[in-house]
């Protein structure tokens, strides 16, 4: 654990501690914290199982981080389509306006989301919201409306992946989308699989780098944090912590699914990571005196967090940002999953 040395203080360990501590909790004492980890990375998915966008910075709002998952690509019975039925998605480059992450910013008529996939013109939608209105659309355990793209926007995810489809965003005004009240009551998603946050570390995508024969990049998990300088897998044990000072809870092992054995250039799948991932993060590993949950395989953290139900200004989280662990359990055994 990398540790922070207090300046411009004298005194005895046992008071720098103290006041370390109490730095931890948020009061202030002037003296620098030992952080446990840090943000290295913030990463928004725009539109579900299409290529991410690497940020420094972003807003958190109701549902997670602004614009993360707010579309959707649906098929012609509005069911909901992800990398696990059409991995070509993973060739789908999405761009927004920089300036769309600063606080408070709103998008004019002039603002535009670019998306482009090889052998296919450029597609620009506009952030303002559309005025159609698509219903029966279907998301895992959710049904309802949502805001049609229009047109253009289906005639170009037609031709991409050969069937017939739509794109259609979340429409907050009307819908909403709550995560598992088993193990987060209150809290509310868009097109996320389940929760809002993700957090992954460093050093847990390295150990289990070190097992394979062709190592893999992080965008084969599709976290929204990519913490360091903690010991792998650390994050498993994470039950409340604080990024810089907004308060997040660990509520869930993340399972996962196919989607990490689709190489992101080429959407071509193979049998790792997952095939390795059952061998050291498998539930019969993990937590062999929990009940099973199949074949579940872990790797990463599902987050909420408390201040993303609040209202006000400056909730912006940055790269760089200190991780302080408040509470966590001893063992992955005891996570939640």
């Amino acid at each position: 654990m990398e540790k922070q040395q207090s300046l411009g203080l004298l005194g005895n360990r046992k008071e720098e501690e103290e006041e370390e501590d109490m730095e931890k909790s948020g009061s202030s004492t002037g003296t620098a914290a030992v952080a446990d980890a840090k943000i290295a990375s913030i990463f928004i998915y725009p539109i579900k199982s299409c290529r991410g966008i690497s940020v420094p910075y972003a807003p958190l709002t109701l549902t997670g981080f602004r614009w993360d998952r707010q579309w959707v690509v649906v098929n012609q019975k509005g069911r909901a389509i992800s990398q696990r039925a059409e991995s070509k998605l993973a060739l789908v480059e999405v761009n927004m306006p920089k300036e769309a992450f600063s606080e408070g910013w709103e998008p004019t008529k002039n603002s535009y989301m670019e998306i482009k996939a090889p052998g296919m013109d450029l597609l620009k939608i506009p952030l303002c919201k559309p005025a159609l209105v698509a219903d029966g659309v279907s998301f895992m355990r959710w049904s309802g409306s949502a805001l049609d793209e229009g047109d253009q926007a289906s005639k170009w995810f037609t031709d991409f992946l050969g069937k017939p489809c739509r794109m259609v965003r979340f429409n907050a005004a009307s819908e909403t989308m709550d995560v598992d009240p088993v193990y987060a009551q209150g809290h509310f998603v868009m097109f996320s699989d389940q929760y809002p946050f993700m957090l992954i570390s460093q050093e847990s995508l390295d150990a289990l780098n070190k097992l394979l024969n062709e190592p893999v990049p992080i965008n084969r998990f599709r976290p929204n944090f990519l913490a360091a300088g903690c010991e792998p897998f650390s994050e498993d044990l994470w039950t409340e912590f604080k990024v810089s000072h907004f308060s997040f809870q660990g509520v869930k092992l993340c399972a996962r699914c196919k989607v990490p054995t689709i190489n992101q250039d080429t959407a071509i799948a193979g049998p790792e990571p997952n095939a390795t991932l059952v061998k050291i993060r498998s539930d019969k590993v993990l937590r062999p005196d929990k009940k099973q949950q199949g074949k579940q395989i872990y790797l990463g953290q599902s987050l909420v967090c408390k201040e993303s139900l609040t209202e006000g200004k400056a909730k912006m989280v940055k790269v760089g940002d200190p991780i302080y662990v408040i509470n966590k359990v001893s063992t992955a055994a005891e996570a939640a999953a």
